[in-house]
């Protein structure tokens, strides 16, 4: 059906949009934050995108899409840039009112360190696999920042929002891949799926996340200190 991917994307992001008008939350008054991050990171996204569809690293399945494009690429896939970004970063501000403490995790920073001189192995060791090698190197570097540069201090809370987040994902990326709406070419990646998920779609997720989740949190916090 032509409004496959179309109907994925309304389902992403009906429930989370919602419930932003909750009265504790009240999510959709953070729209000077949230738009931001999720414009930032959609043009970063969108031009890497756009790259990979020209040169076959994944393509489009013609008959679960409605055939409106935008730079190239199916209006639903600029859409799929905005409701996911959009829920995952309703989840972390739901998330971060029910746990609102600052508190650096040593554990956890050496955890995420460790993730990230592996994911810079694996994507060293397949850097002729063009979708393993960009997507893990590129959260490897993204997450050094993090620790490092920004010193980012709700990480606990990224990691509670990004594994709540993988429920959905299991679902709509599964839905995606198994259809399949998304056509991945498997010579550009290391072969290995969660079903019909490739494994890369993990970290390229959660680096989407992260990185909305970065700007989202420096618009807060720069605002809360004025």
């Amino acid at each position: 059906m032509e409004y496959t991917y179309l109907l994925i994307n309304i389902s992403i992001i009906v429930f989370p949009l919602i419930f932003s008008f909750e009265k504790k939350i009240r999510f959709i008054t953070h729209w000077k934050a949230f738009a931001p991050a999720i414009l930032i990171s959609g043009i970063i996204f969108i031009i890497w995108d756009k790259i990979f569809t020209e040169i076959g690293v994944w393509s489009f399945n013609k008959d679960y899409i409605t055939g409106i494009f935008v730079f190239n690429l199916p209006l639903e896939e600029i859409l799929f840039f905005i409701t996911v970004p959009y829920a995952c970063l309703f989840i972390f501000a739901v998330v971060n009112f029910y746990l609102p403490e600052k508190k650096t995790y040593k554990s956890l920073n050496i955890l995420f360190l460790i993730l990230s001189v592996l994911l810079s192995i694996i994507g060293i060791v397949n850097i002729n696999k063009l979708y393993t090698s960009v997507t893990l190197l590129s959260l490897s570097f993204v997450i050094l920042i993090t620790l490092y540069k920004i010193k980012f201090e709700k990480l606990r809370n990224f990691l509670i929002a990004y594994l709540l987040s993988m429920i959905p994902f299991l679902i709509f990326n599964g839905l995606l891949t198994s259809i399949p709406v998304v056509i991945y070419n498997d010579s550009e990646n290391i072969g290995l799926r969660l079903l019909s998920i490739p494994f890369e779609d993990i970290f390229y997720g959660m680096l989407l996340i992260l990185l909305n989740i970065l700007i989202y949190n420096r618009i807060i916090t720069s605002k809360t200190k004025k």
